[in-house]
């Protein structure tokens, strides 16, 4: 088993931004500290694929904002309304 060697760091952040992070990481059952991890190592690490970004890119730019709504009254419904 490795063990990740880790370095303590400094950082200046607002206190309505900790007290925020702190919330957070209460709702998890977290530590801050690991809770801040995380959300770094998720940044720093998870790099969406191509296909993701178009759709974010797609979903940023509101052309879908003009699609007619997904009919969810059942599973063939919604099928149809998806053109499927």
């Amino acid at each position: 088993m490795d063990i990740a060697l880790k370095k303590n760091q400094s950082f200046r952040l607002s206190v309505d931004l900790i007290d925020r992070l702190k919330q957070l990481a209460k709702r998890q059952n977290r530590s801050l500290n690991n809770y801040v991890e995380t959300l770094l190592l998720d940044a720093a690490y998870n790099e969406p694929n191509a296909t993701t970004i178009a759709a974010m890119k797609e979903a940023e730019s509101g052309a879908l904002r003009n699609e007619p709504a997904l009919d969810l009254t059942s599973i063939q419904a919604m099928e149809k309304s998806m053109g499927l």
